[in-house]
């Protein structure tokens, strides 16, 4: 059983980053397609989906197509229970359930104001007083989801549930924003955002080139603080691997890490790695087993 996840463009589309940690964290068999968000193809890209009209959406293995992204959460927790996707105490299920339907239904004003981007940390923003409510509403259910869960910090119910998924893009736009949260709020955005998944999905994210760049707010900018990246595209070799890490595939790319030159299949198996090298497994391993040996 493979599902096919339709997603938008990475970097800004926190529905569709939801909709991929929910597969990705749990080992669940995927294959994801991308519905063109900002190229102008998106209601043609959707029209084999239909009635879904938005992204994520979901085709199970016998051609069902699940919209909505806490419908698909349900329908993969009903589908694979082995998997873990709601924390197994029926208290903190039921908590974890409320956390991620009011995450659907509510927080406008943060929304609305700080739509999600991942690329940078804008300094200076000012949120709205109803922003700012958002924010104390958001740390009060985080709260309570520890106060349920007895869990002082990592995942809010212990292990890593359906709740931290719905919940890290609101850690993306608070880090990305400077938003004003407490210093446990903040520790666990962080820790949400240095999940390797979720480097993944930057990293992807970043091989494309936007411009302009959706969501302009004329302010200087941060780095992102979680996988600050020297690895730099050069056009040719010669290169220490002769084959990608990733396929097994003749290289035809390069980039440059540490003064060392590593090949890749194609551009976007480099640019990838190049965005943040340490959240690839197969490559940190192929570069270590050389420098090691």
């Amino acid at each position: 059983m493979t599902y096919d996840l339709f997603i938008g463009d990475r970097l800004f589309s926190s529905w569709s980053m939801r909709g991929w940690l929910m597969l990705e964290k749990f080992g669940l068999p995927f294959r994801s397609h991308m519905i063109g968000l900002y190229s102008g193809t998106m209601a043609e890209d959707m029209k084999p989906l239909a009635p879904a009209r938005l992204v994520p959406a979901l085709r199970l293995s016998d051609g069902t197509i699940v919209g909505e992204s806490l419908a698909m959460a349900e329908t993969l927790a009903e589908l694979h229970p082995e998997a873990g996707l709601w924390p197994e105490d029926p208290a903190a299920r039921a908590t974890a359930r409320w956390l991620c339907t009011e995450m659907v239904a509510g927080f406008g004003a943060l929304r609305g104001q700080c739509p999600m981007q991942l690329k940078h940390c804008w300094q200076g923003f000012i949120p709205s007083a109803e922003t700012r409510a958002d924010l104390a509403r958001i740390e009060t259910l985080w709260d309570h989801a520890r106060d349920v869960s007895g869990a002082d910090s990592g995942p809010l119910f212990g292990s890593y549930s359906l709740a931290d998924v719905f919940y890290t893009p609101v850690a993306a736009r608070i880090i990305g924003y400077g938003l004003p949260v407490s210093d446990v709020s903040r520790d666990y955005c962080l820790e949400l955002l240095s999940d390797l998944s979720v480097r993944q999905w930057r990293a992807m994210g970043l091989t494309i080139r936007y411009g302009p760049f959706p969501y302009p707010q004329n302010l200087p900018t941060n780095p992102w603080p979680i996988s600050v990246t020297t690895a730099k595209i050069v056009q040719n070799g010669p290169t220490i691997n002769d084959t990608c890490p990733y396929s097994g595939k003749p290289v035809t790319a390069v980039l440059e890490l540490d003064g060392q030159r590593w090949g890749f299949c194609n551009r976007f198996c480099r640019d990838k790695t190049a965005a943040d090298p340490d959240a690839w497994p197969k490559f940190t391993a192929m570069v270590s087993s050389v420098n090691d040996s």
